[in-house]
């Protein structure tokens, strides 16, 4: 990569300090002829299964969340579900367009095309995510204020 002299390196470090304040593994900036990937290696010797959230709010970090006897068995890997929704960028996810309102949708819900599913909170623009079609929501697989990867799953709608 050849750097100009109209190069910004605080771009470099300020989507560094973003890699780090979100824990996320990597992120990209493109800007006219400038394109900026910066990652991280990170390495893991367990597999990580994404739990099931019935509900937008977190659970407490003490205490994973637990599949009941009642529940019949989950998809394991909802990424393969063709209901998914997946986040189409890196940032933060929300449920509601502020702490005090209630989130755009539920497990269960019944959403048409278009309508508002959640918010991606990514370089502090707010980008609402909508319906791709009309459905019910069966799934929500994110918790409110975490950070998410390009591709995450967040909602599975049926």
């Amino acid at each position: 990569m050849t750097i100009s002299p109209s190069f910004d390196d605080q771009i470099v470090r300020k989507l560094a300090e973003i890699l780090n304040e979100t824990h996320l593994t990597e992120i990209e900036y493109e800007m006219g002829e400038i394109r900026v990937r910066v990652a991280r290696q990170v390495s893991s010797t367990a597999n990580v299964q994404i739990p099931h959230f019935a509900h937008p709010s977190p659970a407490p970090a003490s205490s994973p969340a637990q599949a009941t006897a009642e529940e019949p068995a989950k998809i394991l890997d909802w990424s393969q579900h063709p209901g998914v929704i997946k986040a189409p960028m890196v940032g933060t996810v929300y449920s509601s367009a502020n702490p005090s309102s209630p989130p755009f949708v539920q497990a269960g819900s019944q959403v048409t095309k278009g309508q508002t599913l959640l918010i991606i909170e990514a370089m502090k623009v707010m980008n609402q995510i909508r319906a791709p079609r009309d459905g019910k929501v069966i799934e929500i697989l994110f918790h409110d204020g975490e950070p998410v990867e390009y591709d995450h799953p967040l909602i599975i709608i049926e």
